[in-house]
């Protein structure tokens, strides 16, 4: 888990404990408050869990105990660029764990992790419904099909070449 907040984090996390102290103790709003911590803020931080822990008067392990159960919830932050490697049926076929051994080793982080820096996170997903175009990737927005190992350094690469000519637009004006 990662456990530095940007203030935008910390200011969200003192509405939450706002939230919080409205909020009947009743245990049976334990993911109710998860889903909304995590709608406030894409994922679920260790402090927001001992807040909750706190509230309902749990141990924070129970608390994470509940949470991770569930597949909704995440605990790293989701990355600016958010990678996500289809592994359905037709993209396992094709080598799409290979791919996401690429991006993995590219980021130096394994599926479900967030880069350091919160420019990238990768995650692994069931179906992107583009089986045709298998195997695929997601990089936000963007259906990158047919992915071969060697198409993984080119995305970083258009990815670099676009935030320069962006640095540099800023610059000029």
């Amino acid at each position: 888990m990662n456990d530095v907040l940007t203030s935008e984090e910390k200011a969200i996390l003192a509405d939450i404990q706002q939230y919080l102290s409205e909020s009947k103790r009743d245990r049976s709003r334990l993911i109710p408050v998860l889903q909304y911590i995590q709608a406030r803020l894409a994922y679920i931080p260790y402090q927001s869990i001992a807040l909750v822990a706190a509230h309902f008067n749990l141990a924070p392990a129970e608390v994470y105990g509940v949470a991770s159960f569930y597949n909704q919830f995440r605990f790293n932050p989701p990355g600016k660029y958010p990678v996500k490697v289809c592994l359905g049926t037709a993209c396992h076929v094709k080598g799409a764990d290979i791919i996401l051994e690429n991006f993995e080793r590219k980021l130096e982080i394994k599926e479900g992790e967030t880069t350091p820096d919160r420019e990238f996170s990768i995650e692994r997903v069931a179906c992107v419904g583009c089986c045709a175009l298998a195997p695929v990737a997601l990089l936000g927005e963007s259906v990158h099909g047919n992915m071969a190992p060697s198409k993984v350094e080119g995305i970083f690469t258009r990815i670099q070449v676009e935030k320069e000519m962006e640095a540099r637009q800023k610059s000029e004006k």
